[in-house]
């Protein structure tokens, strides 16, 4: 498939990666083997995992953190590589953190998305993440999103990227 099949197969994988290889070839117009050919290309070149999206709430989350950190001074190249190591571990040690990065925006250099069961959860966290890290971060804040109430004006779900792509 060229580009732009490669493509259109992505979009249909992003909508409902369940469907069968027949279906999606049904859709696309494409023979089926050619859907699986394809989607063993994408698997090694686009795809780095598969995975679904629950009911966060009928799991027992209440919150979504996303947390945004400044540090309290920029290392040396050595030491920047020592911190992302450290983060790296920390991180992986703590399942319900779902993505931590640095970037850029609000005055703040590094996020954390994390969610947690109840608010006494999230601050026996943060305690935590605070001993952990104090030497390192200057500035911390937190935006809480309660899972289970509030308006939600576009749920979670990596569907709406198909159509921009």
């Amino acid at each position: 498939m060229k580009q732009e099949k490669l493509l259109r197969l992505l979009r249909e994988m992003l909508r409902n990666s369940k469907r069968s290889d027949r279906e999606i070839a049904k859709q696309l117009g494409v023979s089926q083997p050619t859907i699986t050919r394809t989607r063993a290309r994408l698997e090694r070149e686009y795809i780095e995992t598969y995975t679904l999206i629950p009911n966060f709430s009928k799991l027992g989350y209440q919150i979504l953190a996303f947390t945004f950190m400044k540090m309290q001074s920029y290392p040396s190249a050595k030491d920047a590589e020592k911190i992302a190591q450290r983060a790296t571990e920390w991180t992986n040690k703590h399942s319900n953190i779902i993505f931590a990065a640095d970037g850029e925006g609000l005055g703040k250099d590094v996020i954390m998305m994390s969610f947690h069961k109840s608010y006494s959860k999230y601050s026996d966290f943060m305690r935590n993440f605070a001993l952990s890290w104090g030497e390192i971060i200057g500035e911390l804040s937190s935006f809480l999103v309660s899972i289970g109430s509030g308006f939600k004006f576009k749920p979670f779900n990596l569907k709406y990227l198909a159509d921009d792509l």
